[in-house]
C-alpha cells in the first residue's frame, strides 16, 4: 500500500478523537467530492459513526479496533487514489496541512511513514532498521 495512504488513513482516524475532528472530516469528504461526489455525504455520515466507534475503543482501551478503522480507512483511500492518480498530491495536502496539525505529538508520530532501499553487490552487507540497530560483528 502506498505509504501515503497509510499515513492518511492512520491520521484521519487519529484525528477523531481530537478538537479538530471537524477540520478532519471537511478534508477527507473534499477528497471523496473530488473523485466520487454522489458518495460525498454516505463518506460524511461513515466518518462520524467511525468517530463514535473510535471513542468507545479509546474508553473501553481497545487498541486493536482503533488500528482496523485506521486500515478500513487506509483501503477506502488506496481506492479513491487508484480511480485516479493525480489525486495523490491532494491526499499528501490534506495529510500535511488538515489532518497532521490537528494531532498532539504522539498522533503526529503514528502518521509518519518510513521508506528504505537498499542494495549489495558482491559479498557487500547491508543493514537497515527504523530505530536502533546493535551490530555486533566479529
Amino acid at each position: 500500500m502506498d505509504p501515503i495512504i497509510v499515513a492518511t488513513g492512520t491520521a484521519l482516524v487519529t484525528a477523531m478523537a481530537t478538537d479538530g475532528w471537524q477540520a478532519a472530516r471537511a478534508g477527507a469528504v473534499a477528497l471523496w467530492r473530488k473523485v466520487r461526489p454522489e458518495q460525498a455525504e454516505v463518506v460524511e455520515a461513515e466518518l462520524a459513526e467511525v468517530r463514535e466507534q473510535l471513542l468507545e475503543a479509546r474508553r473501553d482501551g481497545d487498541a486493536d479496533t482503533e488500528q482496523a478503522l485506521a486500515g478500513a480507512w487506509q483501503v477506502r483511500l488506496q481506492h479513491l487514489l487508484r480511480a485516479d492518480p493525480s489525486l495523490a498530491q491532494e491526499i499528501e495536502r490534506v495529510v500535511d496541512e488538515v489532518l497532521t496539525p490537528v494531532l498532539e505529538l504522539a498522533g503526529q508520530e503514528r502518521v509518519g511513514s518510513l521508506v528504505m532501499k537498499a542494495s549489495a553487490s558482491g559479498h557487500g552487507r547491508v543493514y537497515q532498521a527504523g530505530r536502533d540497530q546493535p551490530i555486533n560483528e566479529r
